[in-house]
């Protein structure tokens, strides 16, 4: 499927919708999926209804993400960024609690991501009032990245967040795309996907209950100093990261006292070890022209 073919199917009320001029919400982490989401989204919504929003991970985050959200959303959309209030880290909250995050206790998602996204959406509506209270809420996820995403309802209204004089619909555009297609259209679009995708096959915390035991093996190998940490908690709070039970040191195979992972890192190609000219690009928006990465590269969500 190109990109110039690929068909996002449009639910009539969503169209209604868009026709009557509601906002329509880009929610960006900087991975692959909402990326080739964005570059679809701005071909068929007038760029006045359109704005981005991203909620920032601190350490927790991929060095380069904000950047890059910045650099492959069109030319005068609007970014808002949707930190947590309390200015807490996420690994400040596994300390609180005593605990990671599980499969089916994601407070990280409702913390770090849901909560701030929904509170900068009231904010932005509010100080909008030509949108009408109208809000299309679109989210990068797809059918084929699990089976319980695999149930989700492509358009839905949002109960939660439709009172007050709103009314609010969550979108899933790219539901029925797969990830080849997915790095097609960022291909197409002579953007290229976030740079931790030549390494790992998911964009999204550094060190993520969801990641693949090779994924946590090059996360620790990129980002020691942060792997120490999170193996140091696990220690402290008697809870790993792993759903699985087993400790960081097993899954990875690395131990946080050695130094090879500092050494590989730079090796790998990470930011840091980017010269300022090569970096300079990731500033400016619609410029990212190196080549997508075969379909095959990178699985999963992101």
């Amino acid at each position: 499927m190109s990109s110039r073919t690929a068909e996002i199917r449009v639910p009539p009320e969503c169209r209604k919708m868009i026709r009557a001029g509601a906002l329509v919400v880009l929610n960006h982490s900087g991975g692959k999926d909402s990326q080739s989401m964005t570059i679809l989204l701005s071909r068929i919504v007038p760029r006045a209804q359109l704005v981005a929003v991203h909620a920032p991970l601190g350490e927790v985050e991929w060095e380069g993400t904000v950047p890059h959200v910045e650099a492959t959303l069109p030319a005068g959309v609007p970014l808002v960024m949707a930190p947590v209030s309390s200015g807490k880290s996420l690994l400040d909250h596994v300390e609180e609690r005593g605990k990671f995050p599980g499969i089916r206790q994601r407070w990280c998602t409702a913390t770090h991501k849901r909560g701030p996204i929904e509170r900068e959406l009231r904010r932005y509506l509010n100080a909008n009032p030509r949108f009408g209270g109208r809000l299309i809420n679109c989210l990068g996820i797809r059918r084929d990245e699990s089976a319980a995403r695999a149930k989700r309802v492509p358009w839905r209204r949002n109960e939660r967040l439709s009172v007050a004089g709103r009314e609010v619909f969550d979108w899933l555009p790219i539901f029925d795309l797969s990830t080849g297609d997915v790095f097609r259209v960022i291909r197409d679009a002579g953007q290229s996907p976030h740079w931790i995708y030549r390494h790992l096959s998911r964009c999204s915390c550094s060190f993520c209950i969801f990641s693949s035991p090779e994924d946590l093996r090059r996360a620790a190998e990129l980002r020691p100093e942060l792997y120490r940490q999170y193996v140091e908690i696990e220690r402290r709070i008697g809870h790993t990261l792993s759903p699985s039970g087993t400790p960081l040191p097993e899954l990875t195979g690395i131990s946080p006292s050695g130094s090879a992972g500092g050494e590989d890192a730079m090796a790998l190609g990470s930011p840091r070890s980017w010269s300022a000219a090569a970096r300079r690009p990731l500033a400016r928006r619609n410029s990212l022209k190196s080549p997508c990465p075969e379909s095959g590269a990178a699985q999963g969500s992101g």
